[in-house]
């Protein structure tokens, strides 16, 4: 699953990247080569300095001088950037919120799709709470993913309040003794002040009936849009605090160095990416296993 959503990433740049060495003696045009070919990848001039500044101070006090040792060196240090400690939740509140943010054609409603068929297919109860209340079709789309992942839909009429939605659906968990709700939101521009502002009403709502909640704050990003996806995470982190990002079309870039820019510039970790269309396409990010797999 993971091959599959990094396939075009490794083919257009990584794959270089992980033969950059095999030339012989390493001299400045390679280090030169290694840094186009990092930012050609998407991960920026500021997050790719930092990265070779570190693996040539590791080839420098370590002494490296074979070409499997500098690959090591470059792939421990990609990893250390890419290893962000998750934000510190609450697991033993139920249900578990998680409130689900991001643009409009992000992959957000979809990503929550996966999540819910991940929870569900381990036999969990999803309550899903359709609080992108501007467009009726938002709500008749997350009905739908509703009914695909087995989880229960939440919803008001179109244009009602998107708080009283989010009560409803999280007093409604409580009923049924579901595990996890699962808030959609309205996709918005990061730069429209009243939708962020009600953001942190829906967040405040969710306090409301559990002072720890919401647990988790996922930050669906669309991985195609590359550096600007780090513009739009930051308006969103001031605004109601991402915990995560979920990291959506994966597969369908080959600039998958994004994910490198966003660990070193938000210091926030991703929680997980998406690696395909079909709802089983997820995978838990796992630093080592992503680096691994690009320069494998």
């Amino acid at each position: 699953m993971l091959e599959q959503g990094i396939k075009r990433s490794k083919e257009a740049w990584f794959g270089k990247i992980a033969h950059i060495f095999d030339r012989g003696s390493v001299d400045q045009e390679i280090w030169d080569e290694l840094e186009e070919l990092l930012v050609s990848a998407d991960v920026g001039m500021e997050t790719t300095k930092k990265l070779t500044d570190r693996v040539r101070q590791r080839v420098k006090l370590d002494k490296l001088t074979q070409s499997s040792q500098i690959r090591s060196a470059l792939k421990n240090e990609m990893i250390n950037l890419l290893n962000i400690p998750p934000k510190p939740i609450n697991a033993d509140s139920v249900p578990q919120v998680i409130l689900v943010v991001g643009v409009n054609g992000s992959g957000k409603t979809t990503s929550i799709a996966k999540l819910a068929y991940g929870l569900t297919s381990q036999g969990k109860r999803v309550i899903l709470a359709a609080a992108d209340t501007f467009r009726a079709a938002a709500i008749d789309q997350l009905k739908y993913w509703g009914e695909k992942t087995d989880a229960e839909v939440i919803a008001h009429q179109p244009g009602s309040d998107p708080g009283a939605v989010v009560f409803d659906a999280i007093q409604a968990a409580r009923n049924r003794h579901a595990q996890v709700a699962i808030i959609d939101t309205a996709g918005r521009l990061h730069t429209k002040f009243n939708l962020m502002e009600e953001l942190k009403k829906i967040k405040r709502v969710a306090a409301k009936l559990d002072p720890t909640a919401p647990h988790q704050v996922l930050l669906v990003l669309d991985a195609t849009t590359g550096q600007n996806g780090l513009t739009q995470a930051k308006y969103f982190t001031e605004a109601v605090g991402i915990t995560g990002i979920f990291l959506a079309k994966l597969d369908s870039t080959a600039k998958g160095g994004i994910i490198f820019a966003i660990c070193h510039e938000l210091n926030i970790p991703i929680a997980y990416i998406g690696t395909g269309e079909r709802l089983q396409d997820i995978a838990h990010f796992d630093a080592e296993n992503f680096v691994s797999s690009i320069l494998s």
